[in-house]
């Protein structure tokens, strides 16, 4: 799909189910639950899949029948793994395009009053971990894998993770989850609080049920004051968030460091970033 024309086709039917291509979204029992359906790339979004969320979480902040949301991703392998690297580079123009949707799909989900539930089974990874730090809670099963793959590729998580990890996890941890790009268990993320439960598979959805039915009996007015107030602090990171943005668009399109970290993922080889570090001698291995 064309830059340009990227939106989200919406389509109420007679239960109150919204369908669009890339995500899967439904209203009920006080709830809005929004799925990544695209289990066959582990949930990594496209420009389709950000304006369909964008469309989605808009929708839920208007319903007058919603009192939370639940986040998920279909299948039991991943919530979302981040950008797709199939996608064709772009040029700077598309690249701020894509961007001004990441924008507005922060604001929706920040902006909206409503508590954001994320529901984890499997792979939280780059720009999937960015929209979990986005949201408000986050229930994990057993299996959940959290981390960021930004300077793995060249890149760094300039969408509102390094911008809000630190208030999450912690300054320290932060770095550490930033530099070293590891990866997490579901009882490690709990530890660090970048997680509020974590439960086997198996509960999963019993537990995101009963989180939903506690915060349903409080008052929605009352919510909505709530994340607005806690979301003040954080707000003032805003301008941070622009000029990473504009950063990631210049460096992904000119860069020669994201070129050969999204091709060493591609090919599935260790990155060579020894060209870059000029007499440094061979690169250490990849894990």
């Amino acid at each position: 799909m064309a830059i340009g024309c990227a939106r989200a086709r919406g389509r109420a039917d007679r239960g109150g189910t919204l369908s669009y291509e890339d995500i899967l979204y439904e209203v009920g029992g006080g709830r809005a639950t929004i799925t990544l359906n695209r289990p066959d790339r582990l949930n990594a979004f496209r420009v389709q899949t950000i304006a369909e969320l964008c469309a989605a979480f808009e929708a839920a902040a208007d319903d007058e029948a919603v009192g939370v949301i639940v986040f998920t991703g279909a299948g039991d392998r991943a919530f979302c793994v981040g950008g797709d690297v199939r996608e064709p580079t772009r040029t700077a123009a598309e690249k701020r395009h894509l961007h001004h949707l990441h924008d507005r799909l922060a604001m929706a989900i920040r902006n909206n009053g409503k508590p954001i539930i994320v529901r984890v089974q499997g792979y939280c990874i780059g720009g999937g971990n960015e929209l979990n730090v986005l949201c408000d809670l986050t229930i994990s099963g057993a299996s959940g894998r959290f981390g960021q793959a930004g300077p793995r590729i060249g890149s760094a998580p300039l969408w509102w993770g390094c911008q809000l990890l630190p208030a999450v996890v912690g300054e320290k941890k932060a770095r550490e989850i930033l530099y070293l790009t590891r990866q997490y268990t579901a009882d490690e993320a709990l530890a660090m609080g970048l997680v509020n439960a974590v439960v086997p598979d198996e509960e999963l959805d019993a537990e995101v049920e009963r989180w939903c039915t506690e915060i349903l009996r409080r008052s929605p007015q009352g919510l909505r004051l709530a994340k607005l107030a806690l979301n003040a602090a954080t707000d003032q990171l805003y301008s941070a968030v622009q000029h990473g943005l504009e950063l990631v668009a210049l460096n992904h399109v000119w860069g020669p460091e994201p070129k050969e970290g999204i091709a060493s993922f591609q090919e599935k080889r260790p990155a060579d970033w020894r060209k870059f570090r000029d007499g440094q001698g061979p690169e250490p291995s990849s894990k």
